[in-house]
């Protein structure tokens, strides 16, 4: 895998690097799960392209020996959160340009989705980790 960080990449080269399990899985925090997020849903049906950004985030995790720590609920709820910001903005321009105008996607505990979560408590949840679990909280 490759080494380093994801910031230099475009973000069609940050999903096919992805896809190719060719980023090292320490250079895959939360700004690069939100970045990758929107890559995949850029110009794409939410339903296809949710379901591929899953099943890509699935088999990185397992290549990474790390295929426990997927979580259901918080993948989805990134999901939606992230298409809803790009359809917020009239002009989406990139994955870089969204967590720049959108910093609170990259507070994990306290941000965007803390609106809808009590996030330590989500994150906790064994049931969440398998199925997606709906919000507690309305916005």
């Amino acid at each position: 895998m490759t080494a380093g960080g994801c910031e230099a990449m475009d973000d069609g080269a940050l999903v096919a690097a992805f896809e190719a399990l060719a980023i090292d899985p320490a250079a895959f925090r939360h700004r690069e799960h939100v970045r990758l997020a929107y890559a995949m849903l850029a110009g794409a049906d939410f339903g296809e392209a949710a379901v591929r950004y899953r099943r890509a985030l699935q088999r990185f995790a397992a290549a990474a020996g790390a295929a426990a720590k997927y979580h259901e609920t918080l993948t989805w709820a990134y999901l939606a959160i992230v298409h809803r910001r790009m359809h917020e903005a009239s002009d989406p321009g990139d994955s870089r340009e969204l967590v720049a105008r959108h910093p609170d996607l990259l507070a994990h505990r306290g941000g965007a989705l803390a609106r809808y979560y009590d996030v330590a408590a989500i994150a906790a949840c064994p049931l969440a980790r398998r199925v997606f679990v709906l919000p507690e909280r309305l916005p």
